[in-house]
């Protein structure tokens, strides 16, 4: 196939449906994680959960890195703005994140000066702007978005540009995973394995899960025929008793990956020894920061960061929901006090976060409701 509307034709759709309900046709209950964020919204957009058989259930994953990033890491962020007089800037998903004093919105309306950026070349231009002012780039995301803030680290080195620096949050998927895999009260079956993070490591490194784990995985990519197609080449390796990584995504992944990509991450970046995730704690080898030789960009470095813990509230139920003990909707505050408009947690907030999926699916299927019952009484 060379188009992208051949992965939303109908007939192929239904067609993968078809195979997928006859590869589970037993009383077996079928588990399957899809990693990413970005998967679970394609699977609520798109109605695919409705297509299943009810013995394959599909569980989300710890792969929204606005999800999993813990409150201090963002109220330090925003410290430098309030404390040091610097010009925080992020990404719009990171823009609606509670934090312990407020979003970056709430604190933007007290007079932080927090602006929203769509890459860090972005920031990096308004500290060329205001050479009298520090800007502070709060870097977020896998593998996949690490690497232009990598070039971006770069391009400050190239240009001089002192008054720049990157407060790193970059994770890597692995030890998530990994994570997810070593905890006592998780049965999986096998995973949906993230698209675009497997764009920059490939589909390789996805191998330890299936040697040691014993668990299938298969990279998909996010239109509707990918996500079909993967579950049904995982359901077939189930079938057959085998057990190993295939890559759907074949169009977009390598196998080896990027290696001009993986290249700038290695120059730029190291592994921390830990790293705090949310609902998942803290994590060994798990993050990246920002090497030595760029020191001038490091903001944890420059301002001395402190580490602030916060707790989330007692109440919300997100490490469950990332971890996929819970489904979204299983949450006490899910669509209470909860809800896009004031969220509680980011999983409510982030484009790739799995309450926002369950809450605009049920939107979504509310309006559809409401406008059947105004028909049928006209």
């Amino acid at each position: 196939m060379k188009y992208v509307d051949e992965f939303r034709d109908p007939r192929l759709i239904q067609r993968a449906a078809d195979e997928i309900r006859t590869l589970a046709a037993s009383d077996r209950q079928f588990r399957i994680m899809e990693v990413c964020g970005g998967h679970t919204h394609a699977i609520y957009r798109f109605g695919l959960d409705t297509l299943l058989p009810s013995n394959v259930e599909l569980i989300h994953g710890p792969g929204c890195p606005v999800c999993v990033l813990p409150m201090g890491r963002l109220d330090a962020g925003l410290s430098l703005a309030a404390d040091h007089g610097a010009i925080f800037t992020a990404f719009g998903d990171v823009m609606r994140v509670p934090g312990r004093g407020g979003t970056p919105l709430q604190h933007k309306a007290r007079g932080t000066d927090v602006r929203m950026v769509y890459s860090p070349l972005d920031a990096l231009e308004i500290a060329r702007q205001e050479p009298k002012r520090h800007v502070v780039f709060f870097a977020i995301g896998f593998e996949t978005t690490a690497p232009s803030t990598a070039l971006t680290i770069r391009r400050a080195q190239d240009l001089d540009v002192r008054n720049f620096s990157v407060l790193s949050n970059h994770v890597t998927i692995l030890p998530a995973i990994k994570a997810v895999l070593d905890s006592p009260d998780m049965r999986l079956d096998g995973f949906i394995g993230p698209g675009h993070v497997s764009t920059v490591i490939g589909s390789r490194p996805y191998e330890f899960i299936a040697r040691y784990y014993r668990k299938p995985v298969v990279v998909t990519g996010f239109e509707p025929l990918d996500l079909l197609q993967g579950i049904a080449m995982l359901l077939r390796q189930m079938r057959e008793g085998r057990v190993t990584v295939e890559n759907q995504y074949a169009r977009v992944v390598a196998d080896d990956g990027n290696a001009a990509a993986l290249r700038a991450l290695d120059e730029v970046f190291e592994l921390r020894t830990f790293f705090e995730w949310r609902g998942l704690g803290f994590i060994s080898q798990s993050a990246l920061k920002i090497r030595e030789r760029y020191a001038t960009w490091d903001a944890e470095r420059r301002f001395n960061v402190p580490a602030i813990e916060v707790t989330d509230p007692v109440a919300a139920q997100c490490g469950e929901v990332l971890k996929g003990a819970l489904k979204p909707h299983q949450c006490k505050l899910f669509g209470r006090e909860c809800t896009p408009e004031r969220p509680v947690g980011a999983l409510m907030v982030s484009s790739e976060g799995a309450c926002a999926a369950y809450f605009g699916r049920a939107a979504r299927q509310g309006a559809a409701a409401s406008l059947a019952a105004a028909g049928a009484s006209r």
